[in-house]
């Protein structure tokens, strides 16, 4: 004969079905909005789905204009460092660089990760 198991029961949440979250949290109001009906949501959706491909299409053809270019980055803690620009990783979590300048010198090939850099330049 099998052991039986015992069933461990958490204690109910605030909300009638037992959810665990307030249903008048800003969270719960943030993550399920009800207050578009489905034709006008389903309108603002498609609005900021056009929106983001706008954006990640204009950032793509900005990482693709800086390839083979001098790019002046803006780094934590004050630090300006310029390099050659050559590509970035799929997640844009890294930046592949040649002659990078650094104020401890020169760095043939170099690897900048994406967190660390405030801001950058270049020309067009």
């Amino acid at each position: 004969m099998k052991t039986p198991v015992s069933v461990l029961r958490l204690p109910r949440g605030p909300d009638p079905n037992s959810r665990g979250f307030d249903p008048n949290s800003p969270r719960f109001i943030a993550l399920c909005p009800t207050t578009l009906s489905s034709s006008s949501s389903g309108r603002a959706d498609e609005e900021e789905q056009r929106l983001r491909s706008d954006l990640r299409e204009r950032f793509l053809r900005t990482l693709l204009s800086m390839t083979d270019k001098q790019v002046e980055f803006n780094m934590h803690e004050k630090v300006r460092v310029r390099a050659r620009f050559g590509a970035s990783d799929i997640d844009v979590l890294n930046f592949q660089v040649s002659d990078l300048e650094t104020p401890l010198g020169v760095q043939r090939e170099a690897l900048l990760r994406s967190q660390d850099v405030i801001s950058c330049s270049f020309e067009l």
